[in-house]
């Protein structure tokens, strides 16, 4: 669907100029060049108001009007960032590519992500366009020059993205799909070793239809997506490009958002690439890399340039993004569909949830019992072992050591526990060996008690949980505490949170699949409501996302953006606030992509000055059974670090080590 409303209509943010006139433009920058000094702010508001192919024609008539070359005057009159961005833009796009390579491969030192970003998303008709501007241009041969330049697989699959030939997405074969997944998995997976050359030839020949059902396909035979295959089998720059290949498969504006924020994250900017792709793609999909940008960093392209550059520079990148999508009334009808694909047509509902904990081989409940009592016998504490032993075990043999310890010694293990270990890494350690539906419960007891109420805490838990979670909950909270939950949350929260946190605790969720009907009168229903009318709105949001089943909720959000061309956690977001907005985010998230929505909170909890222990111990004994694994996925794909390299540079000393156990693996 989004695919076809994106090759209908026009997705670039530069358009052609009406009523355009060449030599009168021409004339315009002859003027603004002309005497001491030059008027940056014509330069840059005229040729960014011009399409390419009209900023060509300017160079021809400037050529015959006064005898120059247009480019040098602007290289001579313009300086800095700014004149880069200026002068890429008047080149044809072939030739700014070329440029770019050409400068990648100048000198001392290879710019690889230059290499890499190019060549991995390029169509074949740019690719062979690419090549002859190239030859045109500097009189050399480019694959000559990369072969030169470059070693390895690294190498070949640079030269067969070079050859322009990825197969056209008319003709898909299914017995050719599941022949390429079992080819990449014995390639990989099932080798000792890895077999690079089908790495290649499957991602650097097949059209992007095949290859994002054998991407499917993968993730159904492995349990495992193929980023994840190919960050454990590949490596260095051979392992970045072939995933920039993944990537651009999967979504082109996806990976140039990706790329777009990279470049502005953190110190300083990476300014060569922020030009670089601004120019390539401002007449290409700026608008829906500008939505997806929006939509998976919560903030608009437009205001991170504005925040992050200056000056005439800073001018020109922002008509080239062409609007501020944080603005009243900036929405692209036809982006919201891809936004929507991000996580729809994904594979996340199809994908195995895969915990990092599992129940121990030869598990033996009396031997560990026994080790444990040791470990804290006498002086001193063998935190080591106590770490090793409760991280290595299923939580249903954790309460089986319990049992024993307890008929051995006629001891309480958690007792002991408590009084043989303190601070963080008595707080996971604990957690661990308590019942999952009572950890929750004490959770959500301890985001309760005393001043202030930890009011994302009762979010994360009472958003995420599935009915049968959420039933153990109630049990074990009444159990423990000898008071229903339903009465602590009337008692600590009011108004429409009270509500929706109550309408969750029931547990009562639906649990069947979709039903399209419904769904469209619940989009409706949900779409009807006033813009401003925040109570009617937020009833009717309750009403919808904390009684229905998962599938159904999927098929509402679609048909919701089908009547509005809005995606629903945009409309939450702009239309409420506080504890409500954050926790129907909370739920519309939990749909869309659970997984993903516990690495954000993971990465969020150790991002910054300081650490909150709390939500990172929490996320981490919930998940460690469920969906821990998948979390891992999602966090080095969204942040391009791995969980296991957060925590290391986050946290220390024991709790480290147990943290690192239960993230079970470096990706």
């Amino acid at each position: 669907m989004a695919r076809t409303a994106q090759n209908a209509k026009y997705r670039g943010s530069i358009h052609d100029f009406p009523d355009f006139d060449s030599n009168q433009d021409a004339e315009a920058l002859y003027t603004a060049m002309k005497g001491f000094g030059s008027d940056k702010e014509s330069i840059l508001e005229l040729i960014t108001s011009r399409s390419n192919r009209q900023r060509q024609e300017i160079c021809q008539s400037y050529k015959s009007l006064y005898g120059k070359d247009l480019i040098a005057d602007l290289k001579y009159e313009l300086t800095g960032k700014f004149e880069r961005l200026i002068v890429n833009l008047m080149r044809p796009l072939a030739y700014c590519d070329a440029k770019e390579i050409k400068d990648a491969i100048s000198g001392v030192g290879t710019d690889e992500k230059c290499l890499v970003e190019i060549l991995a998303s390029r169509t074949n008709e740019q690719i062979h366009q690419l090549v002859a501007a190239y030859k045109d241009a500097y009189e050399r041969d480019l694959e000559s020059d990369i072969i030169g330049d470059t070693s390895g697989h690294f190498q070949k699959m640079l030269i067969v993205l070079l050859q322009g030939t990825r197969e056209s997405d008319d003709v898909v074969s299914e017995d050719l799909v599941q022949q390429d997944v079992q080819d990449l998995y014995e390639a990989g997976e099932l080798k000792w070793g890895t077999d690079e050359a089908q790495f290649i030839y499957i991602l650097g020949n097949r059209s992007k239809q095949h290859l994002r059902l054998v991407f499917d396909e993968y993730l159904k035979t492995t349990g495992k997506p193929i980023e994840a295959s190919i960050r454990g089998e590949l490596s260095g720059d051979f392992e970045k490009l072939m995933l920039a290949v993944v990537k651009c498969i999967r979504s082109t504006p996806e990976y140039f958002a990706e790329r777009l924020f990279k470049a502005m994250k953190g110190l300083g900017t990476r300014d060569n690439t922020l030009i670089r792709i601004m120019v390539s793609r401002s007449e290409l999909d700026m608008l829906d890399i500008r939505e997806i940008f929006r939509t998976k960093y919560e903030k608009s392209l437009y205001s991170m340039i504005k925040n992050d550059t200056s000056g005439e520079y800073k001018k020109a990148l922002l008509k080239l993004c062409g609007g501020d999508d944080d603005a009243a009334g900036q929405f692209f009808p036809e982006a919201a569909q891809v936004a929507y694909q991000m996580w729809e047509l994904s594979a996340v509902a199809r994908v195995e949830l895969k915990g990092t904990v599992r129940a121990a081989d030869d598990f033996n409940p009396d031997a560990d019992a026994k080790a444990l009592r040791k470990a804290m016998k006498g002086i001193g504490t063998d935190e080591a072992t106590i770490i090793d032993i409760i991280t290595h075990r299923s939580n249903a043999q954790r309460q089986q050591i319990r049992q024993t310890f307890k008929s051995h010694f006629g001891r309480d293990l958690m007792a002991d526990l408590k009084s043989e270990i303190s601070g963080d890494l008595a707080r996971l350690i604990l957690g661990l060996m308590m019942p999952p539906a009572h950890y929750d419960a004490k959770q959500l007891k301890k985001a309760m008690e005393g001043a202030g109420t930890d009011e994302k805490a009762l979010i994360e838990i009472l958003a995420t949980r599935t009915n049968a979670e959420i039933q153990a909950i109630n049990k074990a909270y009444k159990e423990d505490y000898h008071k229903s939950l339903e009465d602590a949350l009337s008692s600590d929260t009011s108004g429409h949170f009270r509500r929706i946190l109550i309408s969750l605790a029931t547990g009562n969720r639906e649990e069947g699949g979709e039903d399209r009907d419904q769904a469209r009168e619940d989009a409706q229903e949900i779409a009807d409501t006033p813009s401003g009318d925040k109570t009617s709105l937020e009833t009717r949001f309750m009403t919808v996302l904390c009684t229905r089943s998962y599938p159904h909720l999927r098929r509402v959000f679609q048909e919701f953006i089908k009547m509005t061309n809005y995606d629903i956690e945009h409309v939450i977001k702009k239309e409420m606030s506080g504890d409500v907005k954050d926790a129907f985010v909370a739920i519309v998230q939990s749909v869309k992509n659970k997984p993903l929505f516990f690495a954000d909170k993971l990465y969020k909890s150790m991002k910054g000055a300081g650490t909150d222990e709390k939500t990172l111990t929490r996320v981490m004994i919930s998940r460690s059974e469920i969906d821990l694994l998948n979390v891992r996925w999602e966090f080095i794909e969204k942040y391009d670090k791995s969980l296991h390299e957060a925590i290391e540079g986050d946290t220390s000393g024991d709790f480290l080590k147990a943290l690192l156990a239960l993230c079970g693996g470096e990706d």
